[in-house]
């Protein structure tokens, strides 16, 4: 490129070169909403320090120290050399570029197996960067032509759609009820697409204490969803990364209950070990047939795809994550007991401090009301106001409490009058203060003047 250097600031005014590059020539993604929306709630978040923010969904920062990154990679190490690994293999295992598939698969069989009751072979497994990673890898492989549908609740974690979007794919959402998707609601979908002449591929789905949500489907829908998969021809892209951070026995995984491969089982390590590994991976057992006759499996086309992104996942992260479940022998639940146990306690604490701001009769009056999730890091509330960005500015700036709009997650509109409350990352004491500053911003902007109340259920 020519023209002079551009020194300043990387967004807003600045001089302007005289080859520039055009933005309505770039592609379409950067100028989608959600990718704004959410530059958005990371600039409010850094703007307001000293707010009480209920926006990210991070685990909690107390579950950490730093010396144990070392001894869990130590364990893997030494698990390499009992196993037979020479010192030349360990060395080429750590600081050499690994396997595209993983090297750590047979230690996430082995945990699938124990803590899922997943039982598959570590040959239908790729680790990736994270589940995002896995995602993205396995829309590119599954959607073929432009007339290839995902389907998605609605409202959906922006993690999917936005991959969707990178990849130019087709989204069908389809309305999330108070208990979660229905499958009538689905075959509707799913019949309304074929008639437009195009083709259903997947659904995506987070069955368990779902983000944003909250919801968790029952064992008649996640029954009722693998007959429908079944009868209709449709995968499953299952993503439950909240069951081993929440308290009590967890509903039966998709995964778990697929007998016709079905369920494509994507999973990350991020909630339940550490998300700075940036592990995750795909469960994806599906049987692949060439056009010779030659059979495959689905993980074995997303693993080519790989070695054209990422080439393989860091060796680093996963002796890290290695030597933790090889420390739990296998068992992640068992090493989450504490912390789903503080989770669970969180959303306790922030359903308790609500009822006591909003009594039931100025909940009503109000027309503010929220859910009761049993596990995960999220809760959604209704306000009788427009929850946007105009808002959260107001309400990070003259309340100190930062939340999340709701209508990010909807892929055609909605959620207007609703906000996301995270857990995760907070104590019992900011807790009960964010909730007392969101009492007092809720009250003033559902008495200003500038709004129209809406009390509708």
């Amino acid at each position: 490129m020519g023209g002079r250097p551009v020194h300043g600031p990387a967004r807003g005014r600045c001089l302007v070169p005289a080859n520039p590059l055009l933005k309505e020539e770039l592609h379409a993604s950067v100028s989608d909403p959600v990718l704004d929306t959410m530059n958005f709630l990371n600039g409010i978040t850094h703007r307001y320090p000293q707010a009480v923010s209920f926006a990210p969904g991070r685990p909690y920062d107390g579950f950490f120290d730093t010396e144990d990154v070392f001894e869990h990679i130590r364990r893997y190490l030494d698990h390499l050399a009992k196993t037979g690994y020479t010192p030349e293999e360990v060395r080429a295992a750590i600081f050499q570029y690994g396997p595209t598939q993983g090297q750590i698969r047979e230690l996430i069989a082995d945990s699938l197996r124990k803590d899922e009751n997943i039982d598959v072979p570590p040959e239908a497994i790729v680790v990736t960067v994270g589940c995002q990673e896995a995602m993205l890898l396995t829309l590119r492989a599954l959607m073929a032509s432009r007339d290839d549908v995902l389907l998605v609740a609605s409202p959906c974690y922006v993690g999917i759609t936005g991959a969707a979007r990178l990849l130019d794919i087709a989204v069908t959402p389809v309305e999330e009820r108070a208990d979660g998707l229905h499958c009538d609601d689905v075959a509707t979908a799913v019949r309304a697409e074929r008639a437009r002449g195009r083709r259903p591929r997947a659904l995506y789905v987070v069955p368990d204490h779902s983000n944003p949500s909250g919801v968790t489907l029952s064992p008649e829908a996640r029954t009722g969803l693998l007959e429908l998969a079944a009868r209709e021809d449709l995968l499953l892209l299952e993503d439950s990364p909240y069951r081993m951070v929440s308290p009590g026995p967890q509903v039966p995984t998709l995964k778990s209950l697929d007998r016709d491969r079905r369920v494509v089982h994507l999973g990350s390590y991020s909630k339940t070990l550490f998300p700075g590994a940036r592990v995750g991976f795909a469960v994806a057992d599906q049987v692949v047939v060439d056009r010779d006759g030659t059979t495959g499996l689905l993980v074995d086309e997303i693993t080519k795809i790989k070695s054209m992104v990422s080439v393989n996942t860091s060796p680093l992260a996963q002796a890290a994550v290695g030597g933790m479940l090889l420390a739990a022998d296998g068992r992640t639940a068992d090493i989450n007991v504490e912390t789903a146990r503080y989770y669970g306690d969180a959303m306790q604490a922030i359903l308790k401090e609500l009822d006591e701001a909003f009594p039931e009769e100025e909940r009503t009056e109000l027309g503010v009301r929220w859910n009761r999730p049993t596990g995960g890091f999220f809760l959604t509330l209704d306000v009788p106001f427009r929850a946007d960005n105009a808002a959260l500015e107001r309400s990070a700036e003259e309340f100190g409490v930062i939340w999340t709009p709701m209508s990010y997650f909807y892929p055609q509109g909605g959620g207007a009058r609703s906000i996301r409350l995270s857990v995760s990352y907070l104590t019992r004491s900011e807790i009960a203060d964010g909730v007392t500053r969101l009492a007092r911003f809720i009250r003033s902007e559902a008495s200003a003047p500038h709004q129209e109340r809406d009390l509708r259920p």
